[in-house]
């Protein structure tokens, strides 16, 4: 080595701000020449900014009425969903921000504490985070108004902590169960799930209105103040614990959310070196079914196993199982069964409205229904059923290649689509009907049910046939249940709503019927129905086959992604 030559300055220690830098940095290039992801980041960041002004001015309720009897409730109830919510939401959206993926640093010389600092302030640098403190922000509000300015430094403070422990939940839950969650099955599951909360949020905020308005808020006040004391609401409530007088409780609360802040960041890191591993199990391999057919059979499930080993039975199988698996078509069948129980229960059974007798909880406010009512309401469940075959092409994008090539006629394919789309959606239907009539204390309402079902699903069927060979539209490459290409959104809608009421429109004889033909309606319902359903759909594929037949290569160019 020469003498001349300058020593190589040393290293300097990797820190946080590096991990900062490198997730600002990896955020603009995902913007660069990127318009819709910068569109989409936007209309995230409003949807955030709509939540945190909902939430400010939830927390900031009491402090704005000078009204401190709920303070606690309001902190303790808002906090602890907070904290709930980081905690289980990153077991269905992991992987989204994969910055933050531990796996990504494996391969690099970094001590565990410096990962896990680094990782922990990179995470703060998100929209969510700032939503959740601007909402937060409320209880700062709250707290000053009812107890001064001693008061809102303390909930300053316990927001702070509340929303480091948010944080630490989430990475520390996504850490340890990585391997977990890199597995394709559990990934689905995550979408399934999302799937049900999606369906559900109607139903959720109807139950949660109903009982708001009956609930017994002394005896919620008391569970809100044994929240107060677990990490769920500790940090939220130290403020309004000074404000009422409580100055002895701030600290230990405080205490508190310190204890389990360290303990979820001790969790995470020592699950943190099976998160850069992600080394995923096998597992069992399935028991292969009898020998009986071969490979072939292989390729059949059980719920398509009748069919035949032709052309038509093929298609059907694999129909039958991209429902099963595709989590995009998974969710519009979770929708179905979800609101499929729900309308009609609230049309017939409450008449839209819940009441709540004593401690007893919920009990339906039973409203007078009648045939013609139960059928309306099987009309909006056949209809909804029938509509997720609306863009049915647009599932399969380029796949749809292979059947343009083997030339498979257009009656054949969407036959085969029909058959296999109504081998999980007709147990549905029937569920529904039982149900409905069990819960009107009509069981001989079964076949009127049942009937308006199938006859509002066949010509649903009919009606969708020909939307999907017209007007298909591409939907993007993810397993995201409900994303959509840019602009899609508008088509979408516009076919749904046609769709919609071409068959609703189609199905208004069996609502004249009902109206019409009385009790005699009760035994003649079911065989009519399944005869002008099952009839509606045959024509309908019959004539939207020859279209399909005509339009192949059209159909192929439209549902074919954009990159």
């Amino acid at each position: 080595m020469s003498a001349d030559a300058t020593p190589a300055a040393p290293a300097r220690p990797v820190s946080a701000r590096h991990f900062v830098r490198l997730k600002l940095r990896v955020m603009a290039n995902n913007f660069r020449g990127q318009g819709w992801r910068i569109a989409m980041f936007i209309g995230g960041a409003l949807l955030g900014l709509w939540f945190a002004a909902s939430g400010f001015f939830l927390f900031a309720a009491p402090g704005l009425t000078d009204n401190g009897r709920y303070a606690v409730l309001v902190a303790a109830a808002g906090g602890g969903l907070l904290v709930l919510g980081w905690l289980l939401l990153p077991l269905v959206f992991f992987g989204v921000d994969e910055t933050l993926d531990p796996a990504r640093f494996a391969l690099l010389p970094l001590p565990r504490r410096t990962l896990v600092t680094g990782l922990f302030v990179a995470a703060l640098i998100s929209v969510p985070v700032v939503a959740v403190l601007v909402a937060a922000s409320g209880l700062v509000l709250t707290a000053w108004s009812l107890g001064g300015w001693s008061a809102g430094v303390v909930a300053v403070v316990g927001v702070l902590a509340g929303l480091l422990l948010c944080v630490a939940a989430s990475r520390a839950v996504t850490s340890a169960f990585a391997t977990m969650l890199r597995s394709r099955r559990v990934r689905d599951l995550a979408a399934v799930l999302l799937a049900v909360v999606a369906a559900l949020l109607g139903p959720l905020q109807i139950f949660g209105l109903a009982a708001l308005r009956e609930a017994d808020w002394d005896r919620l006040a008391g569970v809100a103040t044994v929240i107060g004391w677990t990490p769920l609401g500790a940090p939220w409530t130290a403020g309004i614990d000074v404000a009422q007088g409580r100055v002895w409780a701030a600290p230990v609360k405080l205490l508190i959310t310190v204890v389990a802040l360290v303990a979820l960041l001790a969790w995470w890191s020592r699950s943190l070196e099976s998160a850069m591993v992600g080394a995923a199990s096998a597992g069992k391999a399935p028991a292969r079914r009898g020998v009986d057919g071969g490979a072939v059979a292989q390729l059949f499930p059980r719920v398509a196993g009748w069919a035949r080993r032709d052309r038509f039975g093929a298609l059907v199988a694999r129909e039958a199982r991209y429902w099963w698996r595709d989590a995009r078509r998974r969710a519009n069948l979770i929708t179905i069964a979800v609101v499929g129980i729900f309308v009609p229960v609230m049309i017939n059974v409450t008449g839209g409205d819940f009441a709540a007798v004593g401690d007893e909880g919920f009990t339906a406010a039973a409203s007078d229904s009648s045939p013609v009512v139960v059928t309306i309401s099987m009309v909006f469940v056949g209809v909804l059923a029938a509509v997720t075959l609306a863009n049915q092409f647009g599932f399969d994008g380029s796949a749809y290649a292979a059947n343009v090539v083997a030339g498979v006629p257009g009656r054949v394919e969407l036959r085969a689509r029909i058959t296999a789309f109504s081998l999980y959606v007709l147990p549905m239907l029937t569920v529904v009907a039982v149900v409905l009539s069990l819960l009107l204390g009509e069981p001989g309402w079964i076949g009127l049910t049942a009937g308006a079902l199938v006859a509002t699903y066949g010509v649903g069927l009919a009606v969708n046939c020909l939307v999907s060979v017209l007007g298909a539209y591409s939907l993007p490459e993810t397993s995201n249940p409900f994303a959509m290409n840019s602009g899609a959104g508008l088509t979408k809608g516009l076919l749904t709503l046609l769709a919609m009421l071409a068959s609703a429109v189609a199905a208004v004889p069996m609502v004249v019927a009902a109206a019409l033909l009385g009790d005699a309606w009760l035994w003649l319902a079911l065989p009519v129905g399944a005869g002008y359903g099952l009839g509606a759909a045959l024509l309908g594929a019959y004539l939207a086959g020859d279209v399909l037949d005509r339009r192949m290569p059209e159909l192929l160019a439209t549902v074919t992604p954009r990159r």
